[in-house]
């Protein structure tokens, strides 16, 4: 093809601005659809994490397969059989667990930070510079010495600095990029002072699943002494992360990790009974395993649309080329080639592609700003998803390939040596006018809508199941918001239970407000571990132990959350006193521990406070409680007070008011400050807001789904309404032979409708088989429905028949009041 075939395409669609501009819309929906997503796909997905090698890094989980734990960071000792247990594979393990705490300033304002604590080698592990000061080295790390025995002569020793580097963003915030802050010491509310050594390079980010609650972005990083409680099992916190030496195979790392994990079987009774082992995964994969599933359903979903829209863009053309085949042939009858023939339609193809990619490319540009609004917080790496030269490669690519698709059906046709017969005015017989071609065409695009369709249909119905999740607890007019430095005050247990009282009677205060309560952790907030609990099989058998997860409440919780009492009482202040040893479980604890019979008054073992379990005696069973997610209802709960953890565990707050939460803001904060102005409050939002987000998974793959659904099912309807319309033109004069010799006009009207809902049941029979052998990569998408939902898939078909018909309406009214002698003047 050369310059002047463009030209000649140019001025042609030109021409025709209607069908021009049509398929320009219907081209730069289905490329903007999928650059958009493809953007996402490639951020979360495809793209390596910004860190050195990156393919080399693994991730190390522990496993408790005994208890139903398949996820649990590493205890020190665990942690370090783990690093020199592989020192043969694994150029270095490295450790990290984050957390928040509270900075005093110097104008006597405090300010709330996160921070991680590391292994010294952790920035060498992960390939992390270092651009002011200098990296931790292994003596920042040297545990600290224990005390000496009770009675003994020697002197406490001296408490060694803790060292710290500091995020670029925060060098830069706290203190301006003065590069006089190394040496300093950076004071925390409560905690030893840091010794500032070094500043990391800017945009650091630590990459794990939102599930596992780490910070993303930590203000500043801490040398972590592993200390010589190392021998501690039961103190779960480092997550791990290793780098493999060059040629060492995954298969070759895991066969490792599980003899470090049959020796401490082995050698550790609790390894043993709950089933210790550990799981090694490339940390990319790690990162991305939850969301991988629906990211893949999207972009899948976006390229059917894409399909869908060329299939359309086709049955355009070949409307046009039915009309031009005089033309063709009149070509083809002075000499021209097949290749010659087709030019004309390939030039208009790859103009309208290109002018479909510039408007879609457009539109991929405006929805990624929607997409990051809209992109539920568990997905990682949001704020990479931008347009960069992969997406840039991608849409091109789509734009071509979608410029063969859709000409090269409509340029085939015109190749086609039977057109010579139009030279002499002669038609193929019946309504098929257009041949064969355009309705293969047709149910295509309606079997890829029908899919699309069915996707929307079982997404629908998982969000209305998710709407009807009952959390446990009523999350309306439920104010949240976590309060931190109560732990931070020196003095007794007593002290931090006294000011935990102000803090909740100062709030009951608060005119509106009808209760105040406090918990650690907080549902549907993260932060959950899991404990042991037993009942007295356990004694002799401690593989019997199982998992739940706890929370510290302070008395009224349930009253407060609203959570249904189902027997005994709640917590009572006397409950809230150190020595008491009451608990309430919930209804999955209480039937798996006593099953038909009543809880209350019976004792169970929990290790809660003690590295050995303890009986305790419940007081009263619960309602269960969402924790950790509104599509599975997780472990069974156990509830303890807050004395009985040691007071002032608690720092998340909710309270409960008579009007809209979110209007209360204010007015929380200015209370906490009122009893202490050391104290910070984080997080405030409505409890409607955390559930809101627990939904977001659902809700964002069940918005663009159903958009996508709904274009291709408009596109499938416009395609199918064309091929018709063009049949009935096409077709006018042998209408007018059917009228003639005594068809009724409803006889043709059902002819005309019939042909159509004839190729929709034949796209539709495709649809269901494509269906169900696709929709089956949704399973980990949905809730409280199967990929193969009769009622869907009825409903679904119904309604696409429904639409079918609506689209064969217009032509066939339109054949049915033809004049037959106006008809029969076109032969």
């Amino acid at each position: 093809m050369g310059l002047q075939d463009f030209v000649v395409a140019a001025r042609t669609l030109c021409k025709s601005p209607a069908f021009t501009l049509t398929a320009l819309l219907t081209i730069a929906l289905g490329l903007g659809a999928s650059t958009a997503i493809f953007s996402v796909a490639n951020a979360v997905l495809l793209q390596p994490l910004p860190y050195k090698n990156p393919g080399r890094l693994v991730v190390a989980d522990m496993e408790l397969r005994k208890r139903n734990v398949p996820d649990l960071p590493f205890s020190n000792a665990d942690f370090i059989d783990l690093r020199d247990g592989t020192k043969n594979l694994f150029t270095d393990f490295a450790g990290v667990l984050t957390g928040p705490a509270i900075a005093p300033r110097d104008d006597g304002t405090s300010e709330q930070i996160h921070w991680a604590s590391v292994t010294t080698n952790f920035f060498r592990t992960m390939g992390a510079r270092v651009v002011l000061g200098r990296d931790f080295s292994d003596e920042d790390g040297i545990p600290q010495p224990p005390e000496p025995p009770a009675g003994a002569q020697s002197s406490a020793p001296e408490p060694m600095p803790a060292f710290a580097i500091l995020s670029y963003e925060y060098f830069q915030s706290r203190y301006g990029g003065n590069a006089d802050v190394i040496g300093h010491t950076l004071r925390t509310t409560g905690g030893a002072g840091l010794v500032i050594i070094g500043v990391l390079a800017p945009g650091f980010h630590l990459y794990f699943p939102p599930a596992e609650n780490l910070e993303s972005v930590p203000d500043v990083f801490i040398a972590n002494r592993l200390g010589y409680a190392a021998a501690n099992r039961l103190a779960f916190s480092l997550r791990a992360v290793g780098r493999l030496k060059d040629g060492v195979t995954l298969e070759q790392a895991q066969a490792t990790a599980d003899h470090v994990a049959a020796e401490a079987r082995k050698n550790f009774p609790f390894s043993q009974t709950a089933g210790y082992y550990i799981h090694i995964e490339p940390m990319q994969q790690h990162l991305i395993a939850q969301v991988r599933p629906a990211i893949l359903a999207l972009m899948g979903s976006a390229i059917f649309l894409l399909l869908i829209a060329c299939a359309n863009v086709a049955n355009l053309l070949l409307v046009r080329a039915s009309s031009r085949e005089r033309d063709f042939a009149m070509r083809a009858a002075m000499g021209a080639g097949r290749w010659r023939m087709v030019h004309p339609i390939f030039a208009e193809a790859l103009l309208l592609a290109a002018g479909g990619t510039l408007v879609g490319f457009t539109l991929a540009w405006l929805g990624i700003h929607e997409l990051r609004v809209l992109a539920p917080a568990n997905l990682p790496r949001l704020d990479s998803i931008r347009i960069d030269a992969s997406v840039l490669g991608f849409t091109a690519l789509a734009g071509l390939v979608a410029a063969i698709i859709f000409g090269l059906a409509p340029a085939w046709r015109a190749s086609q040596a039977g057109l010579m017969k139009s030279l002499r005015g002669n038609h193929a017989s019946g309504l098929s006018a257009g041949g064969r071609l355009p309705s293969l065409v047709v149910v295509a695009e309606v079997s890829l809508s029908f899919v699309l369709l069915i996707g929307a249909g079982l997404m629908f119905r998982s969000f209305l199941d998710l709407q009807r999740v009952d959390p446990g607890f009523d999350p309306n007019r439920l104010l949240t918001f976590q309060v931190l430095g109560v732990q931070a005050v020196k003095g007794t247990p007593a002290d931090r239970a006294s000011l935990v009282k102000e803090i909740e009677d100062r709030l009951r205060a608060i005119s509106g407000v009808q209760s105040a309560t406090a918990s650690f952790p907080f549902p549907l907030t993260g932060g959950f571990n899991p404990i042991r609990w037993g009942t007295a099989e356990a004694i002799g058998d401690a593989s019997k132990f199982q998992a739940t997860d706890y929370q510290i409440v302070l008395p009224g919780y349930f009253e407060a959350m609203h959570t249904p009492l189902v027997a005994g009482r709640t917590f009572t202040e006397d409950d809230n006193s150190p020595g008491r040893n009451g608990v309430i479980i919930d209804d999955i604890l209480a039937k798996k521990a006593f099953g038909a019979q009543s809880a209350v008054g019976k004792r169970i073992l929990v290790r809660m406070r003690s590295p050995e379990a303890e009986w305790v005696e419940v007081v009263g069973v619960v309602a269960h409680q969402h924790t950790t997610s509104l599509s599975e209802p997780g472990r069974e709960q156990v509830y303890f007070t807050d004395a009985f953890a040691g007071s002032g565990r608690v720092h998340s707050w909710a309270i409960r008011t008579g009007s809209d939460a979110a209007s209360y803001e204010k007015q929380v904060v200015a209370t906490i400050k009122g009893v202490n102005p050391g104290l910070v409050v984080i997080k405030t939002q409505p409890m409607e807001s955390i559930v809101r987000e627990a939904q977001a998974g659902t809700r964002f793959s069940l918005l663009l789904i159903t958009v996508f659904a709904i274009i291709a099912g408009a596109l499938a309807a416009v395609g199918l309404y064309g091929v018709l319309a063009s049949a009935v033109r096409l077709r006018t004069s042998e209408i007018g032979v059917r009228m003639a010799l005594g068809a009724e006009r409803a006889n043709i009207f059902t002819l005309v409708v019939g042909q159509g809902l004839r190729l929709s049941a034949f796209g539709i029979a495709a649809g269901l088989i494509a269906a169900l052998i696709l929709t089956r990569v949704m399973s980990t998408m949905l809730i409280g429905v199967k990929p193969t939902d009769p009622a869907t898939y009825v409903s679904i078909t119904v309604a696409f028949l429904a639409i079918s018909a609506l689209a064969c309406y217009l032509p066939a009214r339109r054949a049915a009041k033809l004049d037959p002698t106006t008809a029969l003047h076109e032969q």
